[in-house]
């Protein structure tokens, strides 16, 4: 008989997380679309979503949201408040529940080429797919790949000699790019 009880807990445990998983993406979803419709107002309509995540237990929504300029923190501030009225009204996480509205921040990797264009300029580690690891400049960036700007030592001779070496990198061979923080 015990056996059968953890089974069922097992069962009810799984049911449990596919229920919230598919909630979760739902309320996902609905949030996307609102942000969409504040995006097509023309003082919002550079920005975009990176990434809408529920905590399991639905009481903790971070929004993760960037802009091709500058994202202020009172345009978060206008973001959270017009989310904020709907879950208020619409009632998706319950009467208690922690939203918080943000840039994706230093340390988080980009995602958009939207991301990339906006980083121009700036230092950035890129981890490629086949393990490698490259540190450059962001030079440039098209639909299909990003080009970095590093210092390079070569030996000639006896001489060591630094040159600045342009590496394009397809989007298809990068598994995460991060901007550094350059002091």
């Amino acid at each position: 008989m015990h056996c059968l009880i953890t089974q069922q807990r097992g069962n009810m445990s799984s049911l449990f997380l596919f229920i919230f998983r598919n909630t979760a993406r739902v309320i996902e979803q609905k949030i996307e679309k609102l942000l969409n419709e504040k995006f097509a107002e023309e003082a919002f309509e550079d920005c975009f979503v990176i990434e809408i995540r529920l905590s399991p237990g639905g009481i903790k929504l971070s929004v993760f949201i960037d802009s091709d300029s500058s994202l202020t923190f009172e345009r978060c501030q206008k973001i959270s408040r017009y989310l904020e009225k709907y879950l208020d009204e619409e009632k998706w996480l319950g009467e208690r529940y922690t939203l918080e509205v943000s840039s994706p921040g230093i340390g988080r990797p980009l995602k958009f080429i939207r991301q990339y264009k906006k980083n121009i300029g700036r230092k950035v580690e890129v981890a490629l797919k086949e393990g490698k690891t490259m540190t450059g400049t962001l030079i440039a960036t098209t639909e299909d790949s990003i080009t970095i700007e590093a210092k390079v030592r070569r030996k000639e001779g006896k001489k060591k000699k630094t040159e600045l070496v342009q590496t394009p990198i397809p989007f298809d061979h990068i598994k995460q790019t991060i901007v550094k923080i350059t002091f």
